[in-house]
């Protein structure tokens, strides 16, 4: 057994540190258990809220139970909590979702794998077994999947259930049915596609997060310029990010020297002058409808107003490159070449009232994009938990029972392999068959159940062939997922074991810990 001690025989420069061997282990397992535990009791429908207090000037506050969340806003030292945050994050961008259920499983696995330690079983024989676990894990999970792709209603059921299940352990729990269908809705719109940017989520007060709804066209939240028509049918749409004011001699440190007002007088005239050139030739292009991300200053926007084009103003980036990825068009900087310049169309712009603000809205167009609303930023991360899962399913159509059911179908395979199994690797793959089981006892344990009892239950009903059964914490019982309709998505289960398996493993294989030596500086 080794201990930290600064340099090792002089190589290490003065200030590092260095742990080895078991020190080393121990505190990667620590570390990573630490986070794990840290987020275990937000998992499942019932999971408790973490309350995340900012210790800048402000002190904001926020209140969730989202584990990308959660892990994102903290700061760690440990090295192997880091490993856990990364897969973590890798998680929410892979498939939106499961980021606590990755994170709890991964601490599980190494759980288990620190009584092999400390059993004196080497961590590449624990690595092995876990590897031979996961393979067998994974095959079954795929015998599990069902597809119902070939049937619309029955999929797009499926889907349904699949967002629900993913609500019920959000802030929209209580609203999950309608939220539910705004998701589907939204998805099935993408007709296929992965764009998710596609879907614009807005977010207003004065209203509750019933009154959200999904919208057929684009809304822009944004004013029309004064004077200006407030509804155009069949639009030219022109985005552009140019700039509007007053045309200036925009070169540092150039000075213009004059001797008399008239001459000043003469050059301001100038000034709006190229101005005018430059709005005529903008209005040449055909359009109605002019939408910019810098700011329009007056003078062309009166000129626009006499032209009665639409013009508006200070659009956010993202704002113009979404209208311009749904109107057809694209992002103009300069408009000299006709030729070059591509404008979007839709059938009609009008000025609409969301609870107390104004916005605009854009509607009629053959690629048919939506946009739903929602009111809270707590509510639009879980939405969009949602929208990532569906989006996930529509890709790949498997879907499978949830409430715990395929992890302990899983528990019961890898269990009968470790039984075929000789030698110490046996062992591992029993112990990983004992972290799969602790997801479904979390679930239990955090809705204040007796997860002893239940994962009994649950043992004994998986025991048989024909079983659908998995964690009922309504009701506080082993329920059938088929009836209850608790379903998730095949991709994110299956992501959560390899990405868990492959955190595990790379946290085992660690047997040295250098810290390098803080940055000193030097003095002149």
């Amino acid at each position: 057994m080794a201990m930290a001690v600064p340099g090792t025989n002089g190589v290490l420069g003065q200030g590092a540190e260095e742990q080895k061997g078991e020190t080393a282990r121990l505190a990667s397992f620590v570390g990573a258990m630490a986070i794990a535990d840290l987020v275990k009791t937000t998992l499942g429908p019932k999971g408790m809220d973490k309350i995340l207090q900012s210790m800048g000037r402000t002190n904001d506050i926020m209140v969730t139970n989202d584990g990308a969340t959660i892990l994102k806003s903290l700061y760690v030292d440990n090295p192997a909590a880091k490993v856990l945050v990364d897969i973590s994050r890798v998680q929410d961008d892979e498939v939106g979702d499961g980021t606590t259920s990755v994170v709890v499983l991964a601490g599980e696995l190494l759980r288990e794998a620190e009584q092999l330690v400390l059993q004196k079983i080497h961590p590449m024989t624990i690595i092995a077994g876990y590897r031979q676990a996961c393979e067998a894990a994974k095959e079954r999970l795929e015998l599990l999947a069902l597809n119902h792709s070939s049937n619309e209603d029955t999929f797009r059921q499926d889907l349904l259930n699949i967002a629900k299940t993913t609500l019920s352990s959000k802030i929209l729990t209580q609203d999950k049915e309608h939220f539910a269908r705004l998701a589907v809705d939204a998805v099935l719109r993408l007709k296929g596609s992965s764009n998710l940017e596609s879907i614009h989520i807005i977010k207003k007060t004065g209203g509750t997060l019933k009154e959200s709804f999904l919208d057929e066209g684009f809304i822009l939240d944004k004013r029309i310029g004064v004077g200006q028509p407030k509804r155009i049918e069949n639009a030219k749409i022109l985005v552009a990010n140019t700039a509007m004011d007053t045309d200036k001699i925009k070169i540092y440190g150039a000075r213009v020297r004059v001797d008399s007002m008239a001459k000043v007088a003469d050059i301001e005239k100038a000034e709006k002058e190229k101005m005018r050139a430059k709005v005529e030739n903008i209005i040449s292009q055909g359009l109605n409808c002019f939408v910019n991300r810098q700011l329009i200053y007056n003078f062309p926007e009166e000129i626009f107003a006499d032209a009665g084009v639409m013009a508006i103003e200070h659009a956010d980036f993202d704002g113009i490159e979404r209208l311009a990825l749904v109107t057809g068009g694209e992002i103009a900087s300069t408009f000299d070449s006709p030729d070059k310049l591509k404008l979007g169309s839709c059938k009609l712009i009008e000025e609409i009232m969301i609870g107390e603000d104004k916005l605009i809205h854009f509607s009629g167009w053959r690629w048919g994009r939506p946009a739903p609303l929602s009111s809270e930023e707590p509510a639009e991360r879980s939405l969009h938990d949602a929208l990532c899962v569906l989006q996930q399913t529509v890709q790949d159509s498997r879907v499978i029972y949830g409430g715990g059911y395929p992890e302990m179908q899983m528990a019961k395979v890898v269990e009968e392999k470790a039984a075929r199994t000789p030698g110490k690797k046996s062992l591992a793959i029993e112990a990983y068959a004992r972290a799969l089981r602790a997801i479904p006892g979390t679930i239990c344990d955090n809705a204040g159940l007796d997860s002893a009892e239940l994962i009994s239950q649950l043992r004994a009903a998986h025991a048989e062939d024909d079983t659908r059964m998995g964690v009922d914490v309504v009701l506080g019982k082993a329920g059938d997922m088929a009836d209850l309709g608790i379903y998730e998505c095949f991709r994110v289960k299956e992501q959560i074991i390899l990405s868990a398996t492959e955190a595990s493993e790379m946290i085992l294989r660690v047997d040295d810990i250098i810290k390098c030596a803080p940055w000193q500086r030097q003095e002149e």
